[in-house]
């Protein structure tokens, strides 16, 4: 008898999907999902596009141990493989799959869905986005592929992933800040709070530079970022609207929404009580200036 799979309509969104991704995890071990099937190893394969390339190798092997002990309590979340007849493609849970292997497991319990491709990364960014070991700037790059990609908007993921609004919003504005400055909270030099300070910084890597040798908190870090903000405005040495000081509430979180939006650090010269203004975007590299014109483009 031909073994019965779980139907799915496709395109159900990020509800149904995160469902899916929970169904894999489960909250605690006491409830974990039943498998549909329990699938050796040799029959499943990775994601080719699996955004996360890096597995931590003393992470997988204390997984492995735990593996050895109790087994695979969640089960991996798989679709039939679109390449070859038979075989399976991991949707989520690569790292049992290689932590099993590690354990010389012969098979590995499973839930199979009909996935696209389109959902298959979706699944595969948001179980990497619910991963606690992210750093910062994964996470915010996370959020933008779902935005981007997807089309989500910061409102649909917060609901989702359980997260606030802000949360979102303040994440997805670590990607405004020059690589220099990211690098550093990918190393740990920095923490996300040290980081958020810099996004509105007339010179955000000096600053990093100043946090990261001085051994600065998050609020030292703010207190250095606004003086230097303020010594450039009474310098006169930029004429572009910096001074975070002289706007209003409204004026600062539009800003964040739109470098949130476009990726790229947005500044808006609107005074209070009159209907005209500017706004300048700044771009780092040749890449985003066409992604700019294109959104454009598109708009117009």
């Amino acid at each position: 008898m031909a073994e019965k799979k779980p139907k799915r309509g496709l395109g159900r969104g990020l509800s149904a999907l995160m469902a899916d991704v929970n169904e894999g995890h489960g909250e605690e071990a006491g409830d974990a999902k039943q498998p549909d099937r329990v699938i050796p190893i040799e029959m499943i394969a990775p994601n080719p596009d699996q955004p996360r390339r890096a597995f931590d190798p003393e992470a997988l092997e204390d997984l492995a141990a735990s593996i050895r002990e109790k087994g695979i309590i969640q089960p991996l979340i798989v679709r039939p493989s679109p390449k070859s007849e038979g075989q399976f493609e991991i949707v989520a849970g690569e790292r049992r799959w290689r932590a099993a292997q590690m354990a010389k497991l012969h098979a590995v319990p499973a839930l199979i869905r009909e996935f696209d491709d389109t959902e298959v990364l979706e699944v595969a960014i948001i179980e990497n986005v619910q991963r606690a070991d992210l750093n910062a700037v994964e996470e915010a790059a996370g959020y933008n592929q779902l935005m981007e990609k997807f089309g989500h908007t910061q409102e649909r993921l917060a609901t989702a992933l359980g997260k606030s609004r802000s949360h979102i919003a303040n994440s997805v504005r670590l990607l405004t800040l020059p690589d220099e400055v990211q690098t550093y909270v990918r190393e740990g030099k920095l923490s996300a709070g040290h980081a958020r300070t810099l996004v509105t910084a007339d010179d955000p890597v000096a600053l990093a530079k100043q946090i990261i040798k001085k051994g600065l908190s998050v609020r030292e870090a703010e207190k250095l970022a606004k003086s230097e903000n303020k010594s450039v405005s009474s310098s006169g040495a930029k004429t572009t609207p910096t001074a975070k000081s002289e706007k209003d509430a409204d004026t600062k979180a539009l800003e964040g929404d739109l470098s949130a939006g476009l990726g790229m650090k947005v500044l808006i010269d609107h005074k209070p009580g009159k209907e005209n203004g500017q706004i300048v975007i700044a771009y780092d590299t040749l890449e985003q200036l066409d992604d700019l014109c294109r959104i454009l483009s598109v708009s117009s």
